[in-house]
């Protein structure tokens, strides 16, 4: 039996225990009255409980195959549903008989259902008339039953849909972080080399410094790619590496300002969020204009939401390549991660300013292991 079937069993053994069970106990309470008047109507209990225990494996056996032929089209499964219940319901009556005779013998329960009191002759009408009333009272039992059924496994499919849901979403931003992180451009990463092989002659040691600075960057870059969320002070160290290296490169014109991952609020933020927004600083702020670009990343918290924001200077040529890869990725993902509970905007301000912020839920835990970057 596998895995998916055992819930569905459980749930109509569970039911066919109370059916039996009430069916019993009904009969019983009435039979015990009517025996004070000198009437034998109902069956002996074990007869009873003997007809349910050989309708068990038919009911198993019917609703297992409703669910397996399901009802679309209406028009061709109505027919073979109503088929099957209606057989179930007619082998009620046959399978009390049955149970009867196997305590009292086959004769003289053929005469008990055969007789309107059990004492007079065979008569064929009474017996229709039980069979009928039989039939009426397990075709709507069985209906519960298969009603029951049918709920619990439409809620396993809507679950398992939600799950698959779940998966797929999970695999786009999957897919998403991918991108990001070969978003980090092949000619900056190309420019970056060419400022470490200027500096190896002239100063050796900050050449050797700016590889290390390099390899870390990779290195962090890599382990984040594999997961969801990262630890705010990882994507700060991330984000002070990346624009230290710039700013290296670019000691003239660069001018940077990082929290201390240290001191950062203790949350939990999608991995790489940051550095769509610190590389869009520094590409399009130096490419709007000659003069010094100052870049500064904030990371703010209170009871409830956390807001992440970096600001560049700009020159007039603000608008150049604001809507690009980067950005998009970025709210897509807070789109999948958050919904509406993040909101992300980048825009110009007054001052000559371009400013990119994130307002999202603070998070102070997440499910997933995390694995951190050992430096070499």
């Amino acid at each position: 039996m596998s895995s998916r079937s055992r819930p569905l069993l459980l749930i109509v053994t569970v039911f066919w225990i109370y059916v039996a069970l009430s069916d019993v106990l009904y009969a019983n309470q009435l039979q015990s009255s009517l025996t004070a008047m000198h009437v034998d109507l109902f069956t002996r209990w074990q007869a009873r409980l003997l007809q349910h225990l050989l309708l068990y494996p038919v009911l198993l056996g019917c609703v297992w195959t409703s669910l397996r032929v399901g009802w679309q089209p209406i028009l061709r499964r109505l027919p073979l549903q109503a088929l099957m219940a209606l057989g179930f319901a007619i082998l009620a009556e046959p399978a009390l008989w049955l149970g009867d005779a196997a305590l009292v013998g086959a004769h003289r329960a053929l005469l008990q259902f055969t007789t309107a009191t059990g004492t007079g002759p065979p008569q064929l009408l009474p017996l229709i008339q039980i069979w009928v009333a039989s039939a009426t009272s397990f075709l709507l039992t069985y209906g519960f039953g298969l009603a029951l059924a049918t709920g619990f496994d439409v809620y396993r499919r809507l679950r398992d849909s939600h799950i698959r849901s779940a998966a797929l979403e999970r695999a786009l931003s999957a897919a998403h972080l991918a991108a990001l992180r070969m978003q980090l451009s092949p000619h900056s990463l190309f420019n970056l080399l060419n400022t470490i092989q200027g500096q190896i002659d002239g100063d050796p040691a900050d050449a050797r410094t700016m590889i290390v600075q390099l390899a870390d960057l990779l290195r962090r870059l890599l382990y984040a790619g594999e997961r969801e969320f990262s630890h705010l002070a990882d994507e700060l160290q991330f984000a002070r590496l990346y624009l230290g290296l710039q700013q290296r490169r670019f000691a003239d014109r660069l001018t940077v300002s990082v929290p201390v991952p240290e001191r950062a609020p203790q949350a939990w933020v999608p991995s790489l969020i940051l550095q769509p927004l610190v590389e869009n600083a520094v590409v399009h702020g130096l490419a709007s204009h000659l003069d010094a670009v100052q870049i500064r990343v904030e990371a703010l918290a209170d009871a409830t939401q956390l807001i992440l924001r970096v600001t560049n200077t700009i020159g007039g040529n603000d608008a150049v390549g604001r809507d690009g890869i980067g950005l998009k990725n970025v709210r897509e993902r807070l789109a999948i991660q958050f919904g509406e509970q993040a909101v992300f905007e980048a825009a110009a301000r007054s001052g000559g300013q371009w400013v990119a912020e994130i307002r999202m839920p603070l998070l102070l835990e997440v499910s997933e292991p995390v694995v951190t970057p050992v430096a070499a």
